[in-house]
């Protein structure tokens, strides 16, 4: 038990240290784990050989992501990804294996080591591409999208890969590594320990039944695998969460979700499939579930810190004495197959119509080697595709560049930073005028927008978005592409004779530009403005909004006044408490917006600092007057009440 404490102290300690400032540095968490592990490994000698089975433990968080990547996604949004899955992903897999193989031979190697290298370096880390595409928010981008699909490919090409390395080293039958090793959470270097007792001897019982299947019997019980998956997801959650939900435990939750990821994960990995795709499946399947925002509630805390623990596996496993015997050829390798696979990403993404950052984001955070080079490396050994030797040499390759990986990422955003400013496509033709001109259709604007037609008023919708203004033209709901903070645009909208325009820009410069736009075109124009927080509300208010809308304000009233009728109070008495607030905190914003200014600290600037702290108190003592028992005091406050005005 001491020496457990002891190793568990030393792991959170080296992320405490140096992942924090590793963020900091804008290099990323994924880098901050894997110089900690050097750290605590290589460098120190504080870990050793134990993290060879903590990393089999450790790669379940991969299994965990796949599964909450699954959610995200819906079964017709898979479906729609099936031409990146087998053009890009296919192609990937094909193109690298055949270039590193065909340069590995030409350069003296056996073909046996040719092949299974190619193969091995053909994949990439959706450990650590995942986890940075997500903590740089890119994983929504087209290049990003495009990278998930290579990498989902990738798992699949796995299972022919397994099958074909065994006939490499001329072995009769493929080992239990081979099934264990299906999937990322199949073991870093061949399949995760099961512990020793009945367990493990009923694991091995099982897999030793499933090898000896013909091919037809092993094909059914794939399909009756995958099958059970997307029954089980569909008809027996909901009967398992009711049935734990009875014990009034909120840990009940957990393990029941806990319980489906790890019951899905050890059935793939019992067929010989990957668990990370078993997974990966039951997430798709639950997408469109209401247990879903549970499910990933759940997981999220356990997929991070495996995650974290598993790149502290990697970076404490890299092998210096490997790489100080042989410095030249350890470095030509890496910088080969970076500089291959990047190559070969970038002509792809260019045929798949990437361009600028995209491509680039696409090529650079692939060409890494990746954890199922542990799998594979591990399986080709122990059926002797190549020797002791030459597996060291491409373990050590596949850790060290995913150790560059993150590097990689900073590289990528330095070109984003250097890269000309993509022109704008060209706007649309506008060929309709209308009363009201909503600028912006994302959550706010689109809401704004459905509400006025529902209505029958007619309205010209523009946002600069063209991925926005696709989707909703797929809708039947009439937009125009285009910049609204430019002064042609807006003309061709027909400001000059617009009655009302609606500012629902996500970026708060370019609302406060185009309102100031919008009243210098027309000033008899009502603009309506969408405002982030009380100082966007003075902003918008100086360039001269008719009427500001704070963002969840109204959403955040309705919800006090529920609470207040939950409480007991009588419908008519919220409602006053709420009207009473709305009022006097629209009174109190506009003259503050008027005392405020923009740059200057609040202590430099008294009469606002002194007026804020006034209303503060004004604002009890009239709801006191308006709510208490005070009939004359309740009558002065109501003849006090202010107008409406700009600020809502």
């Amino acid at each position: 038990m001491e020496t457990v404490l002891l190793m568990a102290t030393v792991y959170l300690l080296a992320a405490t240290l140096f992942v924090p400032l590793a963020v900091r540095l804008g290099f990323g968490s994924v880098l901050g784990y894997l110089v900690a592990g050097v750290a605590i490994g290589p460098v120190t000698g504080l870990v050793g050989s134990e993290t060879v089975e903590l990393q089999h433990f450790a790669e379940f968080g991969v299994v965990m992501m796949l599964f909450l990547i699954g959610l995200e996604l819906d079964p017709r949004t898979l479906w729609d990804m099936r031409r990146r899955l087998l053009g890009l992903g296919a192609g990937q897999v094909a193109a690298t294996v055949a270039a590193v193989a065909g340069l590995g031979w030409a350069l003296g190697a056996g073909a046996e080591l040719a092949l299974g290298a190619g193969m091995i370096l053909a994949l990439s880390s959706t450990a650590i591409v995942m986890q940075t595409l997500q903590e740089k928010r890119l994983d929504g981008t087209p290049g990003g999208r495009s990278a998930f699909s290579v990498l989902l490919a990738q798992d699949i090409a796995v299972i022919p890969m397994l099958a074909l390395l065994p006939l490499l080293g001329g072995a009769v039958a493929a080992t239990g590594d081979g099934h264990g090793g299906g999937g990322h959470g199949g073991g870093g270097h061949g399949a995760p320990a099961m512990g020793d007792g009945a367990s493990a001897a009923m694991a091995d019982g099982i897999l030793a039944r499933v090898e000896t299947l013909p091919g037809w019997g092993y094909a059914l019980l794939t399909v009756a695998a995958v099958g059970a998956v997307v029954l089980g997801g569909r008809f027996l959650t909901r009967p398992v969460f009711a049935w734990a939900a009875r014990a009034r435990l909120r840990e009940m939750f957990t393990i029941v979700s806990l319980l489906f990821v790890v019951a899905v994960a050890e059935l793939m990995m019992l067929v010989g499939l990957s668990p990370a795709l078993g997974t990966f499946l039951a997430g798709v399947v639950l997408a469109n579930s209401e247990y879903r925002h549970e499910l990933e509630a759940d997981i999220a805390p356990f997929k991070g810190l495996l995650l974290g623990l598993f790149f502290i596996t990697v970076g404490a496993g890299i092998d210096f004495g490997t790489l100080a015997a042989q410095p030249g050829l350890i470095a030509g390798l890496v910088a080969g197959t970076i500089a291959v696979k990047g190559a070969i990403l970038f002509a792809l993404g260019t045929a798949a119509g990437l361009r600028g950052t995209d491509r680039t984001l696409f090529a650079l955070s692939l060409a890494q080697a990746g954890e199922f080079g542990f799998v594979l490396a591990s399986v080709a050994l122990t059926q002797g595709v190549f020797g002791a030797e030459a597996g060291a040499v491409l373990l050590l390759v596949v850790a060290l560049t995913m150790l560059i990986t993150p590097l990689l990422f900073v590289l990528h955003d330095a070109l984003v930073r250097g890269a000309p400013a993509a022109a704008d496509p060209e706007p649309d033709a506008i060929e309709e005028h209308a009363d009201v001109i909503v600028a912006g259709v994302g959550r706010f604007g689109q809401v704004v927008h459905r509400l006025l037609q529902s209505a029958g008023e007619r309205t010209v919708v523009l946002d600069r978005d063209h991925e926005t203004i696709a989707l909703l033209r797929g809708f039947g709901l009439r937009t125009y592409m285009g910049d609204p903070t430019r002064p042609e645009l807006l003309e061709a909208a027909g400001i000059a004779k617009a009655r009302i325009v609606v500012v629902a820009l996500d970026d708060r410069a370019d609302a406060v530009r185009l309102v100031a736009l919008a009243k210098e075109l027309n000033p008899a124009v009502h603009v309506i403005a969408r405002a982030y927080d009380r100082v966007h509300v003075y902003e918008l208010y100086r360039a001269g909004a008719d009427q500001i809308v704070r963002e969840m304000f109204d959403g955040s009233l309705r919800a006090g006044r529920y609470a207040l009728e939950r409480l007991g109070w009588s419908d008519t008495e919220a409602h006053r408490a709420r009207e009473a607030f709305f009022k006097r905190d629209r009174e109190m914003v506009r003259e503050l917006a008027g005392l405020w200014k923009p740059g200057v600290p609040l202590k430099d600037n008294p009469a606002y600092a002194e007026r804020a702290r006034a209303y503060n108190q004004e604002m009890e003592s009239a709801l006191l007057a308006r709510f208490g028992e005070d009939e004359a005091a309740a009558e002065a406050a109501r003849a006090a009440e202010p107008r409406p005005d700009a600020a809502e």
